[in-house]
């Protein structure tokens, strides 16, 4: 049995080099190096099968954030139904703010100024010249590409620790993606924003599996604009599944809106 292991090995040794040798491109496996020319429908269709598939999800956030003076931290209790919304409420030893998105509008409060906010998502979008939606927003907290490498025509870029991906046709927001050659996990997603100097990069830096479903633990999200670097890090805990999920959502009496 052990021989005949072997030779099976070898065999199997013996076919991929005549496929690399006759073929422009090369079956995926995982590998701890990437294949060069890989076939990128093949390579697409292992990433896609590791995309996390949630119901609904709750967690505990520490979010940190720089913004090139100073470093400030806040604890964030998400809760998130798949395709639908969005809901974050932000403490520093007290309650301070409360997020919710849905594929309509961006609903937002805080507690310091007494000001709420209710209208689309240029709210989030306007200070960095960006044009996510809903789903963006759901894809960056579960290391899903905002760019569908499946879709669209795209290009590999040879690196010796990630496979990398370009679309051919460098328009809008210009995407890199970084995956990794073992578990095809993204890795990192850096985006050239249109009209700016702005470079934005979010890098998952940790996983961990829940219930079958792998998911981000920490990302490292970063905006250079040029001359100050701004950074959010967010540390994922206390993740699970839960079947039934609140939202509540109500802006106190007397808070202002925010001018925008």
């Amino acid at each position: 049995m052990k021989i005949f292991k072997t030779y099976r090995f070898l065999f199997t040794i013996a076919v991929v080099v005549l496929m690399v040798s006759a073929c422009k491109t090369v079956a995926v496996l995982p590998t701890k190096t990437p294949v060069k020319n890989v076939n990128i429908a093949a390579l697409t269709t292992k990433i896609k099968a590791n995309y996390p598939r949630i119901g609904q999800l709750r967690s505990r956030i520490k979010a940190t954030y720089f913004d090139g003076k100073r470093e400030q931290q806040i604890i964030v209790q998400l809760r998130m139904k798949d395709n639908n919304v969005i809901w974050m409420s932000a403490t520093m030893l007290i309650p301070i703010a409360k997020l919710m998105l849905t594929k309509e509008k961006v609903s937002f409060f805080e507690k310091f100024q007494k000001t709420y906010f209710e209208g689309d998502f240029d709210f989030l979008n306007a200070p960095y010249k960006t044009d996510f939606n809903y789903t963006d927003f759901q894809n960056l907290l579960l290391g899903i590409p905002f760019s569908d490498p499946a879709a669209g025509r795209w290009k590999q870029i040879s690196n010796p620790q990630y496979y990398i991906l370009e679309p051919q046709d460098r328009k809008g927001f210009q995407p890199t993606l970084f995956f990794d050659p073992v578990s095809f996990l993204l890795k990192e997603q850096r985006l050239l924003i249109p009209g700016t100097t702005q470079n934005l990069s979010i890098k998952y830096l940790n996983h961990i599996k829940v219930e079958g479903s792998t998911l981000p633990q920490q990302i490292a999200i970063s905006l250079f604009d040029g001359s100050t670097l701004k950074r959010l890090d967010l540390e994922f805990s206390r993740i699970d599944f839960p079947d039934a999920l609140t939202f509540p959502f109500d802006v106190p009496e007397g808070y202002q809106p925010i001018a925008f």
